[in-house]
């Protein structure tokens, strides 16, 4: 017994002796490794510790986020398959009146053909009642009452209603039309939708169901393969329209109407309020309050309604802008009276993280800023802290936009090849961080309640992938000064990334990379989309073609 104890004590001296070895050489490689390195993390400066805990807080936050949008995916292959029915079918004579509205302003490019989808509707003519409402200031108003006129005389019931004041932009118009309608029911289509003509039939069996107020189709993309921006658009927007409205609608939760591609039950308007603009978004408004009071809204994944989207960058940021504007002032009105409200707790959950999700864009500029400290904060650790603190926590807020984006993408294009599309994914994630600094401001305006005008997103009636005569037609936005303060974020990331590649850090490379080409690409084309739209203006100005 004593034999074996002394030679475990030898062992154990031995070992000792071998640790201490190892740990000299493992200190002498790390003070000649950091020798040159600015704030070696062994050290846990004040610098630091205020990098890492800013850097993890923003993370986190935007980890929860991400594990929200999770649950949307798994809560859509869930429940995909769970189709929404009409109560009953109204017989031939006993549809009712529905009162078409067309909201517009400056629209001239587009009218005409609003109105040739909409007098194209498979739905009887003498239960049908067409307004057109009009805030225009520019020649869309006289090719707008002229083609009121031809329509009059082809026996439609439609109606020209024109203000001079645009007290509440589209809720305001909206509102006065409604003053005059005749019809229970209200559909609303913008603009720069192309209706197809059973598109009333297909919605309005579901208002045989007294409590239904609001009934919407999911929007698709007339040219949503036109250029680089308009495929990213098309992700983007089916990621809402596909995973968002379909898990929210089917799961109990609260869905919001989008503004067109819809109907509303007039009686549902009058008993919630009505149309009020003291938000940007008072579709979402409306929603929200109808749904408080008790109205089912339906949504219908599988049938779409035709769209323009903005093909050049600066109007799709104002759109982005306002959208992201208005959802939060919806938040700061109405989340007080959703939390006070007889909801259950994941539906009152659910729309705190609808009406709050905004607020990424303020923290993304703040990770954004971080990523060059961070590279010279975090040199010094191992394999083992990347996957204790970095993985997890970038899982949910990185790959969950590639799992909601990409099963968005996969649901649409089966049977096809989505592929293609899918490839798209790392640029979306891009440009969704591009948009920083123009949602940001629009989420801090809505916190400062500083108010804004509505903002109309130019349509252009670009169908065809060749047509590039909308760099010289007018409603162009401009730039303004954001791209410049975009384009030195990506000049920000491109001595990120050269330094990574001279310090080896060669993991990061591919994150630092989404940051340079979002900054780059949405800074960059901002400012030369407007120079070649002035260009072209001024082309087509020339005698010569003013002669023909």
């Amino acid at each position: 017994m004593a034999v074996f104890l002394f030679a475990l004590w030898q062992s154990h001296e031995e070992l000792m002796r071998q640790y201490d070895e190892v740990r000299a050489k493992f200190i002498d490689d790390i003070v000649e490794k950091t020798r040159y390195n600015i704030s070696p993390l062994y050290e846990l400066d004040t610098f630091d510790w205020t990098i890492l805990i800013l850097y993890f807080t923003i993370l986190g936050v935007l980890a929860i986020y991400g594990a929200y949008r999770i649950k949307q995916v798994i809560d859509f292959w869930r429940y995909r398959r769970i189709q929404p029915h009409p109560k009953a079918y109204f017989s031939e004579e006993n549809l009712p009146l529905i009162t078409v509205q067309l909201p517009l302003f400056n629209e001239v490019y587009v009218v005409e053909r609003l109105l040739r989808a909409v007098t194209q509707f498979d739905y009887p003519r003498a239960r049908l009642e067409i307004q057109v409402l009009d805030d225009s200031t520019d020649e869309t108003v006289s090719l707008a009452r002229a083609t009121v006129e031809q329509y009059r005389r082809e026996g439609f019931d439609v109606h020209y209603i024109h203000r001079s004041d645009r007290t509440g932009f589209k809720a305001g118009a909206l509102e006065n039309g409604t003053k005059m309608a005749k019809g229970e029911l209200l559909a609303i289509f913008d603009a720069d939708f192309v209706p197809k003509p059973d598109c009333l039939r297909k919605l309005v069996h579901y208002f045989t169901d007294k409590m239904v107020g609001c009934a919407q189709m999911r929007w698709s993309h007339i040219n949503g393969s036109y250029n680089l921006l308009t495929r990213l658009q098309t992700i983007m927007l089916d990621g809402h329209f596909v995973i968002e409205q379909t898990v929210r609608n089917r799961t109990g939760g609260f869905f919001n109407f989008n503004g067109t591609a819809g109907i509303w039950r007039r009686r549902a308007i009058e008993l919630s309020g009505g149309w009020q603009h003291d938000t940007l978004t008072e579709d979402t408004d409306l929603s929200f309050r109808a749904q408080l009071m008790g109205w089912r809204f339906i949504y219908l994944l599988d049938e779409d309604a035709p769209s323009e989207i903005p093909v050049e960058i600066n109007a799709f940021k104002a759109q982005q802008r306002r959208w992201a504007k208005g959802v939060m002032q919806v938040g700061i009105k109405l989340y007080p009276r959703i939390w006070r409200a007889a909801l259950p707790l994941r539906v009152k959950l659910e729309m705190f993280f609808r009406l709050t999700g905004n607020i990424s864009y303020p923290l993304m500029i703040v990770a954004s800023f971080l990523q060059f400290p961070l590279l010279l904060v975090r040199y010094n650790q191992g394999f083992y802290h990347l996957m204790m603190f970095d993985v997890p926590l970038l899982f949910f807020s990185t790959v969950s936009v590639i799992l909601f984006y990409g099963s968005a993408v996969w649901y649409l294009d089966r049977g096809h090849s989505p592929a293609k599309r899918l490839l798209h994914l790392p640029l979306v994630m891009a440009v969704g961080i591009g948009l920083a600094f123009s949602n940001a401001r629009a989420v801090l305006e809505a916190l400062l309640g500083i108010k804004s005008e509505f903002i109309r997103t130019p349509k252009y009636q670009v169908e065809q992938t060749t047509d590039a005569t909308w760099k010289a037609k007018k409603y162009k936005r401009k730039h303004g000064w954001l791209p410049l303060l975009e384009l030195s974020f990506a000049l920000y990331f491109m001595c990120a990334i050269l330094y990574a590649f001279h310090m080896s850090l060669y993991g990061t490379i591919p994150f630092l990379l989404l940051f340079f080409f979002g900054y780059g690409y949405v800074g960059l084309m901002s400012i030369l989309q407007t120079a070649s739209g002035r260009r072209l203006t001024s082309f087509y100005k020339r005698p010569l073609f003013n002669g023909r």
